[in-house]
Parts: C-alpha cells; sequence; structure tokens
C-alpha cells in the first residue's frame, strides 16, 4: 500500500519527524522511543534533560499520533514501528556519506555547466531549464542544511533560547 501525498507533506514538514523516520530507516524500522528521544535531541545539539523532555512530548502528542494517522507508523508500548514511508519522502532525506556530494549539489554543478553552455550557444530555452533546476537544487540544499545544520551552531541558537 502507497501512503498518500499527504503523508509527504505530514513527514517533510517538520524536522523531528524527518529525523524520527531517518532513525527509524537507521533501526530497520523499529526502535524504542527513548532511542529516538535521545537521536533528535543529539541532532538538535541539545541533550539536557529539560531538552530531551520537550522532544519527548512533542512526539508523544504531536508528532507520532500525525505519523500514526497517516499510517506512516505505529507505536505500542514504547515501540515505535515504521509501516511505509512515500517514495518521494525518501528522496528530500538524503543521507550523504563524509566524502560524497549531496544530489542538491550534483544538479547545482551540473545547472551551471549548463547555464555556461546555454549561453555559449546563445539558447535561450536552455538558459531557463538550467536556471529552474539551480533554484531547485538551491532550496533542496537550504533545507537539507537546516537539518543537517553543524551542531555547534545549533547549540549556539538553543542557549539564546533558553537564556530568554
Amino acid at each position: 500500500m502507497m501512503a498518500s501525498s499527504a503523508s509527504s507533506s505530514v513527514i517533510l514538514g517538520n524536522k523531528r519527524r524527518m529525523l524520527m523516520i531517518e532513525f527509524l530507516q537507521m533501526r530497520n524500522g523499529r526502535a524504542e522511543l527513548r532511542d529516538i528521544v535521545g537521536y533528535i535531541a543529539e541532532k538538535e545539539g541539545n541533550t539536557d534533560r529539560k531538552h530531551r523532555k520537550s522532544v519527548y512530548v512533542s512526539l508523544m502528542q504531536t508528532h507520532i499520533p500525525k505519523l500514526e494517522r497517516e499510517g506512516v507508523v505505529a507505536f505500542e508500548r514504547g515501540i515505535i514501528t515504521l509501516l511505509q514511508v512515500p517514495d518521494n519522502v525518501t528522496l528530500y532525506m538524503e543521507v550523504v556519506q563524509r566524502n560524497d556530494i549531496s544530489w542538491s549539489t550534483f544538479y547545482a554543478g551540473l545547472s551551471v555547466i549548463f547555464l555556461v553552455t546555454a549561453m555559449w550557444f546563445g539558447n535561450l530555452l536552455l538558459v531557463f531549464a538550467s536556471l529552474t533546476y539551480l533554484i531547485v537544487a538551491i532550496f533542496q540544499h537550504m533545507k537539507m542544511y537546516r537539518i543537517l545544520q553543524p551542531r555547534d551552531s545549533k547549540k549556539g541558537r538553543n542557549t539564546r533560547r533558553n537564556e530568554r
């Protein structure tokens, strides 16, 4: 059974839901809630008790129920099981190894090559296509950067928020 496009927007609409799906995929589709909470807190750069509790509450009250309604996960007795992930979600949740480049970087580079070629030959249609791909690559790269931001920059942001 294929999940709907609504499931895609539910998953991609929130960083914590994306991180939860990412963790479940790494764990072969099944994990304890406390492990997921720890993973998300670590990715957000703040593993103190107060933040972990905040992650736990948001998962229990918002994110898990939404994903259950969409048929993406099942939650029973502290165990979350991944049922299905829409195909188009994994495209946006790419995980890049240390020495590899992301698809967004690849497409951005390719669009620049097409742009230079288009300008060389004076083909406006190819210029338009190249710029379109470049814009899409930039938006994809920005979304992935927000999710995979270096921990140090997130710690600074979290400590400022906690000081208020």
